[in-house]
């Protein structure tokens, strides 16, 4: 950056005669901003993404679960393909989705309808959400139309100063009722909505209330008439969950005891119906976890081992793989003891353009939609 001060001459030896004092040096033009390089037409079908697979095997119901997934145009957009095959080869249940920040898709092609879902915040303290059911059929023309919407919901959220207070007020469409709404505070929320019984409107309150209570944390929820109220206490070895439905006065507790950082004891009982259930897990590693137990309803000995994170995904397990093996003993008839286990397998595809992408999953959708 050039200094718009006078400069002072520097000599190697002195001039006999003094110079002339300097003008002041005008600071140079800057140069005009480099103009951003053109957008080539269907740049974005040039740019590349990377391809995930996931499989899924179960040998209880012998059917995989498969899902492809891939993000577009620089990760604003997620595309993700979904299918089981079952034990007759037979691919059902497909499901097909486009989602990003403010608009999600999703598509059924067995039952031929579309889900819209949008998003929409105005300032941090309003945010709308609405969501359309379209059902996709035939005409009499040789293309394929949209009908009319069937069902969907509308949605308006606004936040006070304080994030922990909130109002929404939601509505079907098409809805000739109230709409509902939803006030959410620091220690729960309780929501209006107007129901028909019997070609009765009625107006229903349902809600939840938690907090500190007895060096614990209580909970009252109320819903459809009913309300269950819960109590729950955890120390650093023990907890103890108590609760209770009204007017049903249907009862139960669970125990739970950490006898080291690896070693945990479950035990939950229904007074009301005396069946009870127990839990023993131990942990060796965040990758490997056993368990076993037994359930008094079903009358079952259980054992598992897991072989990656139980909760945790196919990508963050060693080889991006988890598998389940287990033993169930039934206690009527010990001959019929079986082995099952299930396995997940994640799959890295090398960096693929998007037209690359785009036209593979155009065949595979075809091949098993058409």
């Amino acid at each position: 950056m050039l200094d718009a001060s006078p400069r002072i001459p520097n000599y190697l030896v002195p001039p006999l005669l003094t110079p002339p004092p300097p003008s002041p040096l005008e600071p140079e033009p800057e140069p005009p901003p480099s103009s951003p390089p053109p957008t080539k037409p269907y740049q974005f079908l040039s740019s590349v993404s990377s391809l995930r697979v996931t499989s899924e095997f179960d040998s209880d119901s012998r059917v995989f679960f498969h899902k492809l997934s891939c993000k577009l145009f620089d990760n604003l957009a997620k595309l993700k393909l979904s299918f089981i095959n079952n034990a007759k080869r037979e691919i059902t249940e497909p499901q097909l989705a486009l989602s990003s920040k403010y608009l999600s898709i999703y598509y059924d092609p067995e039952e031929q309808n579309a889900i819209f879902q949008g998003y929409y915040n105005v300032g941090p303290t309003w945010h709308f959400k609405a969501a359309i059911d379209v059902k996709v059929g035939f005409s009499f023309l040789p293309t394929r139309g949209f009908g009319l919407a069937q069902q969907g919901e509308l949605a308006a959220i606004a936040k006070l100063a304080d994030p922990s207070y909130a109002v929404e007020v939601s509505s079907p469409v098409p809805n000739v009722s109230l709409p509902k709404a939803t006030f959410r505070f620091p220690i729960g929320e309780f929501s209006l909505e107007e129901r028909e019984e019997d070609d009765i409107p009625r107006l229903l309150i349902n809600g939840i209330v938690k907090g500190p209570i007895l060096y614990g944390v209580g909970a009252a929820r109320y819903m459809d008439e009913e309300l269950k109220l819960r109590y729950s206490y955890k120390d650093g070895t023990m907890s103890f969950i108590p609760s209770i439905s009204l007017p049903t006065n249907r009862a139960s507790f669970a125990f739970k005891r950490r006898f080291s950082p690896s070693d945990k004891l479950s035990y939950w009982y229904n007074l009301d119906s005396n069946y009870w259930s127990v839990a023993y897990k131990h942990t060796y590693d965040k990758d490997l976890k056993f368990k076993a137990g037994y359930d008094s309803e079903v009358r079952l000995c259980w054992a598992s081992l897991w072989v990656g994170d139980e909760n945790g995904k196919a990508k963050t397990a060693p080889m991006k793989m988890k598998i389940q093996f287990m033993l169930q003993v039934p206690q009527d008839d010990i001959k019929s003891t079986v082995i099952l286990f299930r396995v997940k397998k994640r799959w890295d595809i090398l960096l693929l353009s998007h037209a690359t992408l785009l036209f593979l999953l155009a065949m595979v959708f075809g091949h098993l939609f058409m």
